[in-house]
């Protein structure tokens, strides 16, 4: 028999113990006499009785010289008594929620959580998890699950319930997981490479880096295609630098350098022509075709530059418009996987299969940190395939779940948090904020104070050239944004913020996450990049899924990306199919490969553009109507285009007819046929 002794407030409480089981229950209090401290007011309930009874104190006495007696906690006083009595005793480890609730479970290393400064069972320490969580509501069971297990893996309830308080955050105990940076190997000084001399001054760099090493292990300065896969901040620009150069410098032609945001096109232009000025630089991104003061970019815009800087859709209406380029020895695409994008994918997809038939004989780069299946989008787009998963700094992924009205709050206190830090090459810690709406940019911008700007498309390009100056000396804590970051515009953040996981009322997929993200640390600024997800319980942006933001915020830290396989409908299909038309000048042999080397399945849309009169076939050449050419140089497929006509015919006011396909529905346009 063991009697499990527990101090509490005024008296002792007793367990009589046997074979697993509390066969009675006691209580006593402890008073000191001349002889030390002796027990009195003894009360015994046994035998499943519900009362206790009075019982005399040489009973309890006797009951103690014959068992095994465990203390909980250490007691003087009780300890005296025993001593006394030379009684033996020892300690043990019990939970203290389940003696306040009259049975005993005693604590061992499997079922011992940490609990404040005391520790629980495992069984009380779900119970208060999820009274806890019933204090949120609105917890779907996907995400009640996940805290289960978390508590389960780190038997620590104070870092478990970090998670869902907000308000007393601690990054230290809402770690997910810890992406760990990679190990510093030996590669090759870039003077030891088949480089100009003049570029290897140029450039600053002295020895490669991890990926760029791999690159050029697998062929990059024999003109070698290839498709790149690594983390943000690995080097990935400077491997398409290397190739352009070498091809340039051997008479192979320029380099075309294409990425899919003018901001981002600005900020590759200025590092290029400030870093080779023994080379011509330009910029075609087609904002000068806009005459305002804050979008005329002071850059050379011909196509005939040494390297020319371009965004998908600049380079693209120049070929859709029937022109063509020349004496282009490299073509770098970065951010590829924008062909996953639903709206732009199937546009840069046809962009690289008319690059591919007007300079046959280009080195091809695919850019990109995040691609799901690499391998199999490196077979389609025939390219050697170099990847590379370790990151240049750690990154600690945080999850907290926390109510909407909660979330300004918690960034504003983040934010603060993380701009005091400096690392140890001597910069602040700034993050990026995303969320779902212009509007929300501000809101959060204006609370959390002066150091802080929102930085989105509504904004003139003078006002987000200002924002991204002044983020790069430091003067600014963070910035609120849209999605618009997540393409690669090149802020040195520390910390990413999720206040929102969907772009507009859409969920974010894997691979939107994952590029995200990629944006927290760089390797010539910090030591250490975090990303903060906060996700509130039960929230959802839109009707048309069940999964709220707390499960999606789950399932995007644990999710892997997709294969690149989109498939075109008759919209998408029938645009690409018309642009390549215009640049193969209605060869069906052209047309026919272009069709081919696209990455994604595209309907086919030659039966019905012939049936509609779009096109015709004359002496073994394809042939446009004026109406396919509009299709081309505008951006817009089958669909769209007879949306219009049918709009021209009843509506007169251009401006109206905008609006109206602005707010159709692309699927409802179908359905409108003549």
């Amino acid at each position: 028999m063991k009697i499990i002794v527990h101090p509490q407030r005024g008296d002792y409480k007793l367990f009589f113990y046997d074979h697993h089981l509390v066969e009675a229950e006691g209580a006593v209090e402890l008073a000191e006499t001349s002889k030390g401290f002796r027990p009195k007011n003894y009360r015994l309930k046994s035998g499943g009785k519900k009362q206790f009874q009075n019982t005399a104190t040489k009973e309890l006495i006797s009951q103690l010289r014959n068992a095994d007696i465990r203390l909980t906690c250490e007691s003087k006083n009780f300890e005296s008594f025993l001593n006394d009595l030379q009684i033996n005793f020892g300690y043990i480890r019990a939970c203290r929620t389940c003696i306040l609730q009259n049975r005993v479970n005693l604590l061992k290393t499997k079922n011992s959580v940490k609990y404040g400064r005391e520790h629980i069972c495992l069984e009380c320490a779900q119970n208060e998890l999820r009274r806890e969580m019933g204090y949120i509501g609105k917890m779907g069971g996907f995400s009640t699950a996940h805290l289960e297990k978390l508590l389960s893996l780190y038997m620590d309830l104070d870092k478990v319930l970090a998670m869902v308080q907000p308000e007393r955050v601690e990054l230290k105990n809402t770690v997910f997981d810890v992406l760990e940076s990679h190990r510093v190997t030996k590669t090759t000084d870039i003077a030891d490479l088949p480089l100009p001399q003049i570029f290897r001054d140029a450039s600053g760099v002295k020895t490669l880096m991890p990926v760029q090493q791999l690159c050029v292990d697998a062929g990059l300065l024999e003109g070698k295609d290839q498709l790149v896969v690594a983390a943000t901040a690995s080097g990935k620009t400077f491997i398409g630098e290397m190739a352009g150069v070498k091809n340039k410098s051997e008479g192979r032609g320029n380099m075309l350098f294409l990425v899919p945001l003018v901001a981002l096109a600005n900020q590759k232009y200025s590092r290029f022509e400030a870093r080779y000025p023994f080379l011509d630089v330009s910029l075609q991104t087609g904002v000068s075709r806009i005459n305002l003061p804050e979008t005329r970019v002071n850059a050379k815009r011909t196509l005939k530059s040494n390297i020319i800087v371009g965004t998908y859709e600049g380079i693209d209406h120049h070929l859709r418009t029937g022109k063509t380029l020349f004496n282009i020895g490299t073509v770098v695409i970065d951010e590829v996987q924008m062909l996953e994008d639903p709206e732009r994918g199937h546009r840069l997809d046809g962009l690289i299969s008319r690059l591919k038939y007007i300079a046959p004989n280009a080195q091809f780069l695919y850019l990109s940190a995040t691609i799901g299946m690499p391998h199999l989008l490196a077979k389609k787009l025939n390219a050697n395939l170099v990847t590379y998963n370790e990151r240049p700094v750690p990154l600690e992924r945080h999850l907290i779940f926390v109510e909407r009205k909660q979330k300004i709050d918690a960034i504003k206190r983040l934010v603060t948090q993380e701009f005091r830090n400096k690392s140890s090459k001597g910069f602040k810690g700034q993050s990026i904020v995303f969320t779902n709406s212009r509007a929300r940019c501000h809101e959060v911008a204006d609370a959390i104070g002066g150091k802080a700007e929102a930085y989105h498309a509504g904004l003139s390009a003078k006002e987000r050239r200002s924002v991204e100056e002044r983020f790069e000396k430091g003067e600014i804590s963070a910035v609120v944004t849209t999605a618009a970051l997540a393409a690669g515009v090149d802020f040195p953040a520390s910390q990413v913020i999720f206040d929102a996981l969907a772009m507009g009322i859409k969920w974010l997929t894997v691979q939107d996450f994952c590029q995200m993200m990629g944006r927290a640390g760089r390797p010539d600024y910090h030591d250490l990049g975090k990303v903060v997800v906060l996700a509130e319980p039960g929230g959802s942006y839109s009707r048309e899924t069940k999964l709220t933001e707390e499960e999606i915020a789950i399932s995007l830290l644990k999710g892997e990306m997709e294969e690149v396989a989109p498939v075109y409908e008759d919209e998408a299909s029938s645009e690409e199919f018309i642009s390549h038309a215009v640049v193969c000048r209605g060869d069906e042999a052209g047309l026919k490969m272009m069709c081919a080397t696209m990455v994604g399945e595209m309907s086919d849309v030659y039966p019905q553009l012939k049936k509609e009169g779009y096109i015709s076939v004359k002496s073994g050449k394809v042939v446009l109507s004026p109406f396919a050419k509009v299709m081309a140089e505008h951006f817009i497929g089958v669909e769209r285009l007879r949306r219009i006509r049918q709009l021209v015919k009843k509506v007169k006011n251009p401006v109206e007819i905008v609006a109206e396909l602005e707010f159709e529905p692309l699927e409802e346009l179908s359905e409108k046929k003549n």
